[in-house]
């Protein structure tokens, strides 16, 4: 897996002060999409164990509030496998901290067997994120009021509540 960019104290992509990871590769390749060049899986850097310590590092004050998962599209099922594996040494390492996860595949897709994004990894990776944003930025429901969302389409997911009663539980607070 390749990333575009890193972001230490990130305010804008989640609740709190964040360490933002935006991995490279797309095929959502939604009209208007902010990051177009991260729909290359090629683009950016490889993501190495060097990476992770160092985002591990950036997680470790006390100020931070979690790490969020962007891109690109993290759902990728080759972004997951590469993921995984990371965001389970992050919930060790951090217990208290968040998990956010921007996706453009919604929580339906995540779910579906079958379908592009699901893969052997999903649902353990899901169990692993606290909030997930989902669905494709849609330009005709572009909406720049919305907290945490480019159009309003997209939902703002509370994993663990909606993993627990097995349907969807908007994130509110």
């Amino acid at each position: 897996m390749n990333y575009g960019e890193i972001k230490n104290c990130d305010i804008a992509n989640g609740e709190g002060v964040r360490v933002t990871l935006f991995v490279s590769g797309c095929t959502n390749h939604c009209e208007h999409c902010f990051q177009p060049q991260t729909w290359d899986f090629g683009y950016g850097q490889p993501f190495t164990a060097e990476t992770e310590e160092q985002l591990l590092a950036m997680l470790q004050p006390g100020y931070i509030n979690g790490l969020t998962l962007l891109g690109g599209e993290p759902m990728e099922p080759e972004n997951q496998r590469a993921l995984l594996p990371f965001v389970r040494r992050v919930r060790e390492a951090y217990p208290g901290k968040t998990v956010w996860c921007f996706s453009g595949f919604t929580w339906e897709e995540l779910h579906t067997e079958g379908s592009h994004p699901k893969c052997e990894v999903t649902e353990e990776l899901l169990r692993l994120i606290d909030v997930l944003v989902d669905g494709r930025f849609v330009e005709a429901l572009k909406d720049i009021s919305l907290r945490f969302r480019g159009s309003g389409n997209q939902r703002i997911i509370d994993v663990p509540a909606a993993l627990e009663r097995g349907e969807i539980v908007l994130w509110d607070r």
